[in-house]
């Protein structure tokens, strides 16, 4: 990172409160995902059958689960899983999605026609539903989740790169690179798909918290991610059976985690967009 862009973060991260809040939370869950699994006090995967259902305590702070489980060790594991499933569909999606939004928005015609009719056949269905119907037709595998998720979401990414895109086909400064001797592929490379950046992270940040949420979800209807494995979703899901009888601590703690994440994406997408915006660094 040059001197000038870190000037720059620096002065975003300062302006904003709100945005430094939400980058040190990303932080944390980052840092949860790559070492969370080596700092867990318990073996998240590890029954006790003498030690079942165990409220909160020094020894276990967000108690156990009907198998004896750590309940915090879990929601820990449960970081790298959920994060990794996001990363991986939001990118699969934004780099396919981005990718036809450009070569629609730049060229037009019958290339802007099929791009087009795709992506409305695609939000014609609920995504949630469509998403269900293909983890269900391929089998709830954690590959399978990630290309469900990456396909509800290759729409938004088309759309907004298009729109994009055909603002700017005519801009000067693409003038001024054909006239240079630039060819078209080099033009979007260089010229367009960098000032198409901002509102596209702003979709990251966004898809980054609904991918999480879809791989939850799919988990909670018992579509997604296959027990013992720990994930946020599955855990809800087994700890809402308990709430009546007094258990709160087995599906509060880890929905209070799948509410920071999505509200932590949720907020860094207007601080993405300070952060890659050419306009911001004048």
């Amino acid at each position: 990172m040059s001197q000038q862009h870190l000037k720059h973060f620096r002065y975003v991260m300062g302006e904003n409160p709100v945005t430094m809040f939400a980058f040190s939370l990303f932080a944390l869950i980052v840092f949860l995902a790559i070492f969370g699994p080596f700092i867990t006090p318990h073996d998240p995967l590890a029954t006790n059958a003498t030690n079942t259902l165990k409220p909160p305590s020094w020894n276990h702070a967000f108690g156990t689960d009907h198998l004896g489980r750590d309940v915090f060790s879990r929601v820990i594991a449960a970081t790298r899983l959920d994060l990794g499933i996001a990363v991986s569909a939001v990118a699969l999606s934004f780099f396919i999605g981005g990718a036809l939004g450009c070569i629609a928005g730049f060229w037009g015609g019958w290339t802007d026609r099929i791009v087009g009719r795709f992506s409305d056949t695609i939000m014609a269905f609920p995504l949630f539903v469509l998403a269900m119907g293909i983890v269900a037709s391929m089998g709830n595998t954690v590959e399978n989740i990630i290309y469900a998720t990456a396909i509800i979401n290759l729409p938004f990414y088309a759309r907004v790169a298009r729109a994009e895109t055909s603002i700017r086909r005519n801009a000067g400064y693409v003038y001024a690179a054909r006239l240079c001797g630039s060819s078209d592929a080099r033009i979007l490379a260089t010229q367009i798909f960098p000032n198409i950046l901002p509102p596209m992270m702003v979709q990251i940040s966004l898809n980054m918290g609904w991918a999480i949420l879809n791989a939850a979800g799919l988990s909670f209807i018992g579509l997604g991610v296959r027990p013992p494995d720990a994930e946020w979703g599955i855990m809800v899901a087994e700890g809402a059976n308990y709430i009546v009888s007094g258990e709160w601590w087995l599906a509060i703690f880890p929905g209070v985690a799948l509410m920071l994440a999505v509200f932590c994406f949720n907020l860094l997408g207007d601080g993405l967009r300070d952060l890659v915006d050419p306009l911001r660094r004048t």
